[in-house]
């Protein structure tokens, strides 16, 4: 697994695992996060695609995967995913513990 994946998966396990919390109810608006992602994926994605394109920036290979999608690697897309889950997961929490105050 490369070093990218690591961060991702470190950064994203304690959020995906508290998300089953059954009194957070993290489930209920699974859309919302959904779409959420989706339009993060698809604006920062396309950007980062430009961006590698035009040589602004790049990925060392022996950081990540060989795998690659529209000249990204795949963590880099897994990153669209994660993160924003994690923030809103952390956004939601949040809210959660001030409700119980």
């Amino acid at each position: 697994m490369s070093k990218y994946a690591w961060a991702l998966l470190f950064s994203g396990i304690i959020p995906f695992i508290l998300s089953f919390y059954p009194p957070l109810k993290f489930y209920r608006n699974i859309k919302g996060l959904i779409v959420s992602i989706l339009v993060v994926l698809l604006f920062f994605g396309a950007w980062d695609v430009g961006a590698a394109m035009r040589g602004h920036w790049w990925f060392s290979a022996q950081g990540v995967c060989a795998v690659r999608i529209i000249n990204l690697p795949f963590e880099e897309w897994l990153f669209f995913i994660v993160i924003p889950f994690c923030a809103i997961f952390t956004w939601e929490a949040i809210l959660y513990i001030k409700d119980k105050r």
